[in-house]
């Protein structure tokens, strides 16, 4: 008996170690391409410290310290403009996160199998448009000759309407915009999290009277807000950071000054301007904030939840 005993455990042992090799061999890939373009690309930090300029050799461009952060400090107006734009348009996001809730749930609530594959596919599609596109399907839209205005036009209002250039609307326009191609997308992870819900919750709930929009109230949306706020606590901690293909591809002049953030105003000051080192320092410097706070989100995770997130 102890003999089979440890045979078997000897057994599930080597099949342990074996699967384990397995999963590190396929993982192998995607650690090298992981280290190639998230880690490898921080040796350029090194030019934060440098009045670096092209065609230069590091080694013969002059060490200048801290002084391309101390130029962070000296508070230019169009950097705060940038991070009050990054804030504001990160903050809005947040404000509708929920929303893809309210729609993972209103999909599992459809009966119709069918249907419900239908939406959600056509719901998803979007997140894999390219902002190219997605920016030219707005410009088709809401250009001065675009479909809607051509409407307008034609029922004799007047007044055309232009969130592409209109600063007022920029921060609301960018965040339904952001809504409209990733709320399928990020409904799958609360679909997900829904299917993990334990069925026979739903089945006492029924017992105990409770029709559909408690059964959702009581258990749905218990269930869902673990998963919510995990991904909104990592929101959090990515303020900092914007899709830079959607402002770069949406930006004009006439709404600069409203959807310039973070991440375009180190591309401009870098490739534009070329001013390397102080593009750099403000890369590093947004880079080492949004690690301070995931840090503190992770621990007030921890202190709230009880369980930490990294």
């Amino acid at each position: 008996m102890a003999t089979s005993t440890t045979y078997a455990m000897k057994g599930k042992s080597k099949r342990i170690k074996k699967d384990g090799i397995t999963l590190f061999l396929l993982s192998t890939p995607f650690i090298i391409a992981m280290i190639l373009f998230s880690y490898f690309p921080v040796y350029g930090w090194i030019y934060a410290f440098f009045d670096y300029k092209p065609g230069i050799p590091l080694s013969s461009t002059p060490f200048v310290g801290l002084s391309n952060f101390q130029k962070i400090f000296d508070t230019p107006a169009d950097l705060i403009n940038a991070l009050i734009n990054t804030l504001a348009m990160n903050f809005l996001n947040i404000l509708l996160s929920p929303l893809a809730i309210v729609f993972a749930i209103m999909i599992n609530e459809v009966r119709s199998t069918r249907y419900k594959k239908f939406v959600q596919t056509l719901s998803t599609l979007p997140n894999f448009i390219s902002w190219v596109l997605v920016f030219s399907l707005a410009f088709a839209f809401f250009s001065s000759d675009g479909f809607i205005n051509t409407v307008l036009s034609k029922l004799g209002v007047d007044k055309q309407i232009d969130p592409i250039g209109t600063e007022s609307v920029t921060w609301f326009f960018q965040a339904g915009i952001t809504v409209w191609k990733s709320l399928g997308w990020s409904a799958i992870i609360y679909i997900a999290a829904i299917a993990g819900i334990d069925g026979e919750l739903y089945d006492a709930a029924k017992v105990d009277g409770a029709g559909r929009f408690k059964s959702i109230w009581h258990i749905t949306v218990p269930g869902v807000l673990p998963t919510f706020f995990v991904l909104l606590l990592l929101s959090v901690s990515n303020m900092l950071s914007s899709s830079f293909d959607q402002y770069f591809v949406f930006y004009n002049p006439l709404v600069a000054d409203k959807i310039e953030v973070l991440d375009y105003y180190v591309y401009r000051a870098g490739i534009k301007v070329g001013d390397y080192p102080f593009a750099t320092a403000v890369g590093m410097f947004k880079t080492l904030v949004s690690v301070v706070l995931l840090f503190s989100v992770n621990f007030i995770s921890k202190k709230i939840r009880g369980q930490s997130m990294i």
